[in-house]
C-alpha cells in the first residue's frame, strides 16, 4: 500500500487542502459551493478507509470479528488509491471507464447501502453522505485522479499527533469559503469563534444530549465535541468516549446540498454517529430519518443559528401556537419546547426579533420563553459579525435554562467592536464576557434588567447599554460659527484656484 507523506503540521495539512481546491476549481467547478459537496465525499471515503483499516487490525489483534462496512471492489484502497488493483485494472482499459465505473457501480452501491437488510449505522451514514451525488462533476479522467492522488496523501496517521483536530480544522476553512460572501453558502455557515463562544458559556458535558434543530454544516455540533473531548482530558474512559462519539449529537437539516456536508464534516471531527435527521424541523416533513431512530423527546442541551429573515407557509404555522411566517420566531418556540428541564441553550437571534412588538406572534413568543425559561444572558454582537457569510443583519446571542420565570437577565454589550471582513470577531473578544458571566456582575458593558421592566417595554428584549457614553459636542454656537466660515474660506479658495486653472487652459 503506498505510504502517504507526513503532514506534520495545520499549515501543511492546509496547503494540501487548498492544493486539492485549487485541481478542482479548475475542473469544472465554478466555487467552494460547487466543489465542496464533491470534496466532502470523497474526503470522508478516504478517512473511512483508513479508521477501518486500524479497526480491522485492532480487531484481529483481539481475536475478534470485523465486519467492513464496504467490500471489494469499493473500498477506497480498491478503486481510489494510486496503487489500488480495481484503480489499475480501469486505468489500463478504454479511455472512459474509470469514470464509468464511479458514477456507474461505485455510487449506486454506496447510495444502496443504507437499504440493505441489517445495515449498520455506518452504513447508513456512508449512504447519506453520497445521497445528493448522482455523478461526480469532475470533467475529465486525469483531473479526477490528480484529485484522488492528493487526498490519498491525507491519513490521520501521517498528521502529527500533537495537531489533534488538523485535519477537521483545514476541513473547517474550505466550510469556511463555502461560507463567503460570493459563494451563496452563508446561510448555513456560523463564525466558528461566535459557536466557540456560546459552546464555552452553556459547557455541554458528557452523558448529555446536544441538538441543534436547523444545523447547516454542523459547525455547533462538532465544536461542541471538540469543547467536550478536550474537557475530557487524558484520564477519558472507553465508556465515555463511546457515548460521546455515539449517543450525544442530533440535529435536522432541510437543505439537500449541506445535509451530507454536515454528516462529513462531524464524521471528520471524530463524530462515529452522527443522529442527523434530513428534512423540515418545522413542517416535519421528513426526507430521511434513519440516522435519527431512538432521538428523545427532549434535550439536555441545544444550540442552534435559525436562518435570517426566513419565511415560512401555514404548513409550518399549523405546528406552533403562536403563528407567523417568521422562521426565527417559530424556531425559538421550538427550541423552547425541545429542552428538558433544567436544559441549557445558547441560540443566534436576528435583533429585530428582540426589538418588535409589533407582531403579536413576537410578542407572544417572547413572553414564552420568559415564562418558560430562566432568560439569564443576552449578548450584543458587533454589526458585521455576518456579514463575510453574506449577512449584514445586527445580532444577538440568546441563553436559557429551561423551567422559568425569568426574574431577572444579564445584558453583554460587544456592539461597539468594529468588524469587518478583513479584522473579524475573534474569541479573545469575549474573555470579559467570560469572566463577569457566574457572578452576571455589572461593568461599562454589562447590566442587569429585570422582568417587569422588560414586561413594561412590551417584551421588547433590546440590549440599550446605559453605561454607554455619547458622544457630546461641547462646542458652543460661536465656536461651531467659526468653523463654518473657515470651512466656507476653503471652500471659496478652492474654487478661487479651480477657475483659474480653468482660465488659463483657455487661453493656451
Amino acid at each position: 500500500m503506498t505510504v502517504a507523506r507526513r503532514l506534520a503540521t495545520p499549515s501543511s495539512v492546509n496547503a494540501a487542502i487548498k492544493q486539492i481546491a485549487d485541481v478542482m476549481r479548475r475542473a469544472n467547478y465554478a466555487g467552494a459551493l460547487q466543489y465542496v459537496p464533491e470534496l466532502s465525499w470523497i474526503l470522508f471515503l478516504r478517512i473511512l478507509d483508513e479508521r477501518e483499516e486500524i479497526e480491522a487490525e485492532e480487531a484481529t489483534a483481539l481475536g475478534i470479528a470485523f465486519a467492513p462496512s464496504l467490500e471489494a471492489p469499493f473500498r477506497w484502497r480498491d478503486w481510489a488509491a494510486p496503487d489500488g488493483a480495481k484503480r489499475a485494472e480501469l486505468t489500463a482499459a478504454a479511455m472512459g471507464g474509470y469514470l464509468a465505473f464511479v458514477n456507474g457501480a461505485l455510487l449506486p452501491y454506496l447510495r444502496g447501502l443504507a437499504e440493505r437488510p441489517g445495515a449498520s449505522t455506518r452504513q447508513r451514514v456512508i449512504a447519506q453522505v453520497v445521497s445528493a451525488v448522482d455523478k461526480v462533476g469532475v470533467d475529465t479522467e486525469k483531473n479526477l485522479l490528480d484529485i484522488l492522488d492528493r487526498v490519498h496523501e491525507i491519513r490521520v496517521e501521517s498528521v502529527d499527533q500533537t495537531h489533534l483536530f488538523t485535519l477537521s480544522q483545514a476541513y473547517e476553512g474550505l466550510l469556511l469559503k463555502m461560507g463567503e460572501k460570493n459563494n451563496d453558502g452563508g446561510q448555513f455557515f456560523t463564525p466558528r469563534e461566535v459557536i466557540r463562544a456560546m459552546v464555552r458559556l452553556v459547557d455541554p458535558m458528557v452523558g448529555e444530549t446536544v441538538y441543534d434543530p436547523g444545523c447547516g454544516t454542523g459547525g455547533f455540533l462538532a465544536q461542541a465535541f471538540d469543547w467536550m473531548r478536550v474537557r475530557l482530558g487524558d484520564g477519558a474512559t472507553a465508556e465515555q468516549l463511546r457515548i460521546l462519539r455515539e449517543e450525544t449529537f442530533w440535529g435536522r437539516e432541510k437543505a439537500d446540498l449541506v445535509y451530507p456536508i454536515a454528516l462529513a464534516n462531524l464524521v471528520l471531527h471524530g463524530i462515529d454517529h452522527p443522529h442527523i435527521w434530513h428534512g423540515n424541523t418545522l413542517t416535519h416533513q421528513e426526507v430521511y430519518g434513519g440516522l435519527f431512530s431512538g432521538a428523545p423527546d427532549q434535550f439536555d442541551v441545544v444550540l442552534m443559528n435559525p436562518p435570517f429573515g426566513g419565511k415560512e407557509g401555514r404548513e409550518a404555522q399549523t405546528h406552533f401556537a403562536y403563528k407567523t411566517r417568521a422562521t426565527q420566531v417559530l424556531f425559538l418556540q421550538h427550541v423552547i419546547d425541545a429542552l428538558k428541564p433544567g436544559g441549557r441553550c445558547g441560540m443566534v437571534i436576528d435583533e429585530g426579533v428582540l426589538f418588535r412588538t409589533t407582531e403579536s406572534a413576537f410578542v407572544q413568543t417572547k413572553r414564552k420563553l420568559l415564562d418558560e425559561t430562566d432568560l439569564w444572558c443576552i449578548v450584543s454582537l458587533p454589526p458585521g459579525v455576518f456579514s463575510s457569510a453574506g449577512a449584514g443583519v445586527k445580532t444577538n446571542l440568546l441563553f436559557f435554562v429551561k423551567g422559568g420565570p425569568t426574574e431577572r437577565t444579564w445584558y453583554f454589550d460587544l456592539s461597539d467592536v468594529k468588524v469587518t471582513k478583513k479584522q473579524p470577531l475573534t474569541l479573545d473578544r469575549f474573555d470579559e464576557l467570560f469572566a463577569l458571566a457566574p457572578a452576571r456582575a455589572d461593568s461599562p458593558r454589562s447590566w442587569t434588567v429585570t422582568r417587569e421592566e422588560l414586561a413594561a417595554r412590551n417584551h421588547d428584549l433590546k440590549a440599550v447599554n446605559p453605561n454607554a457614553k455619547a458622544e457630546v459636542d461641547a462646542r458652543t454656537p460661536l465656536e461651531l460659527l467659526d468653523e463654518i466660515e473657515a470651512r466656507g474660506r476653503e471652500v471659496d479658495e478652492a474654487l478661487a484656484r479651480l477657475r483659474r486653472l480653468l482660465a488659463s487652459g483657455e487661453g493656451t
